[in-house]
């Protein structure tokens, strides 16, 4: 079912496109868009992000609907469900009397419900709405390192493809609607899990006497690299959990959203359900507001409030 897209050379002509959130990887976007040519008009509800994107040389709107005025594509990446409907609404009255044939593109990891929701709100407008949620982190999405998950209408997938694949390395087109958020939501199972995987193992690494960095170095090197040991296993080694590529706090929403569409399909998934206490934990010891990598220091605490109790028994 999953094709990549087409090898063709990406398209010289510029278009005008609105991104609406314009937060970590909205304004990574956004930047992207700019330097490859295209004619880009920002928003975002909050001052500081407005304030840093126009810095940083995006033409940021006074709110949704000047953003989307003129515009021939719009791409939302956005924090909530309600964030979408929201947008979704002053996109509909921006261009309730505008040519029909927008392709509205969203880009975030929101349950299928909503964006299928949102997408006959949409359509009732002419609009057209697709599914593409991004695989990357905010790191990434500085360099283009990001994969797209399509799925909805392909011919205006195509449409927009050559926009898409201005700020990623690479774009899968998944079929009907809803599709690229399914994707999403399984790719990221595996993310949790590789990511207290990699605690687990760096931290037998480093309790064994082998240097962290050397773990990082030679593991990544056989057989059992994986991406998250590229991009979290340095910063577990280093202790260093700041900027975040993914906060934790913001990762219980996709855990959550993993969970509910594991539950409604009645998939067993014991891995990911053992990952969920240390996310948990990591929350409960306000670490909320660094990244996903610092799992690695509840797994740490943990094994060594195990070690100090057997002490205290023997």
């Amino acid at each position: 079912m999953s094709t990549p897209a087409s090898g063709e050379p990406r398209s010289q002509v510029t278009a005008s496109v609105a991104v609406i959130g314009l937060g970590t990887m909205g304004g990574a976007f956004a930047r992207h868009l700019i330097r490859a040519g295209h004619r880009v008009t920002g928003f975002d509800p909050d001052a500081e992000r407005t304030a840093e994107n126009r810095h940083r040389g995006v033409a940021v709107a006074a709110d949704c609907a000047s953003a989307v005025a003129d515009s021939e594509l719009v791409l939302l990446s956005l924090p909530s469900s309600a964030a979408l409907d929201e947008a979704v609404t002053e996109i509909a009255r921006a261009r309730g009397a505008a040519p029909r044939g927008l392709i509205a593109v969203e880009l975030s990891t929101l349950d299928v419900a909503c964006k299928s929701r949102n997408r006959q709100r949409l359509g009732q407008h002419g609009i057209t709405l697709l599914d593409c949620p991004i695989s990357g982190t905010g790191a990434q999405a500085e360099t283009a390192d990001v994969v797209v998950y399509a799925s909805g209408d392909e011919p205006a997938l195509r449409k927009a493809e050559p926009v898409l694949c201005d700020f990623s390395r690479d774009l899968f087109f998944l079929g009907a609607f809803g599709n690229g958020m399914r994707m999403k939501l399984i790719a990221n199972l595996l993310v949790a899990v590789h990511n207290v995987a990699t605690a687990e193992a760096l931290l037998l690494a480093k309790r064994s006497g082998i240097d962290p960095d050397v773990f990082c170095e030679v593991v990544g090197a056989g057989v059992a690299q994986s991406r998250i040991l590229d991009l979290r296993g340095p910063l577990m080694a280093g202790g260093r959990y700041t900027p975040a590529t993914m906060k934790l706090e913001l990762w219980q929403k996709d855990m959550a959203l993993i969970d509910t569409f594991a539950r409604d399909i009645d998939a067993p998934t014991p891995l990911f359900d053992a990952t969920a206490p240390l996310y948990e934990a990591a929350i409960r010891r306000g670490l909320g507001e660094l990244d996903t990598a610092a799992v690695f220091e509840v797994l740490a605490n943990t094994q060594a409030n195990t070690e100090r109790d057997e002490s205290v028994d023997d």
